[in-house]
């Protein structure tokens, strides 16, 4: 049973941290959040709602200035305030932003957002359990092996998410007569766009796969779509 005992501890730490970490971040959200009126974006909102054939499509303006979206584990959709400036400023099209939206309602619909609050739980459970135990047998080294295992599982996890919302977002964006066109040419600004980022996300938040990547699936479904057709 002593043998067991870290395996377990952290087994109740990850639960606990995942009810801890679900209430901090909705009401970190709701304190710092607003819904957005914006008549640009409604128009091709509403063309996605019907696309899904849901009366309406709500999104939030979460009041942060770096440059991201995101779908909360209550499956709420928000864009930061810093993200919704660079639409004001015109750096950003209508077109792209819906392409945004349309890729959080993706984590959403496919639920990565609630599964990835439970995933960075549990990899702080692992991490710890990890640590212990390797502890033991390699100290000083083993709570530094137990950091990357768990790094490269969560970068893992995260990249795959990444590449399903995409995909469910292109479906959505073409359905509604938008295209893809706009995710591809927001990817080729997003290195511009978050060169200057301020503030602090989540960490299960900032994982992503690298940009040319995305580019080259999107491009290879759409060409599969057009083959199709």
């Amino acid at each position: 049973m002593i043998k067991f005992t870290p395996i377990l501890l952290a087994i109740l730490y990850g639960l606990v941290m995942y009810r801890f970490s679900a209430w901090r971040t909705a009401k970190q959200l709701d304190a710092q959040s607003t819904e957005l009126a914006d008549p640009k974006l409604k128009a091709l909102m509403d063309r996605m709602a019907a696309a899904l054939e849901l009366p309406r499509i709500r999104v939030h303006i979460y009041e942060i200035d770096p440059v991201n979206g995101l779908a909360a584990p209550d499956g709420r959709i928000f864009i930061t305030r810093g993200f919704y400036k660079k639409f004001r400023a015109g750096e950003v099209t209508d077109e792209e932003m819906a392409s945004v939206i349309a890729h959080e309602m993706g984590h959403v619909a496919l639920g990565h957002s609630r599964r990835r609050m439970i995933d960075f739980s549990g990899q702080n459970a692992l991490r710890t359990a990890l640590a212990m135990v390797l502890g033991r047998f390699i100290p000083g080294v083993g709570p530094w092996i137990a950091g990357i295992l768990t790094s490269l599982l969560a970068a893992r996890l995260s990249r795959s998410d990444e590449y399903e919302a995409d995909a469910y977002a292109a479906a959505l964006l073409t359905k509604a007569g938008i295209g893809v066109a706009p995710q591809i040419s927001l990817f080729r600004k997003l290195d511009a766009l978050t060169q200057q980022n301020g503030g602090t996300i989540p960490a299960w938040l900032l994982s992503h796969p690298k940009t040319d990547d995305r580019i080259a699936a999107l491009e290879a479904l759409e060409s599969k779509w057009v083959t199709t057709d």
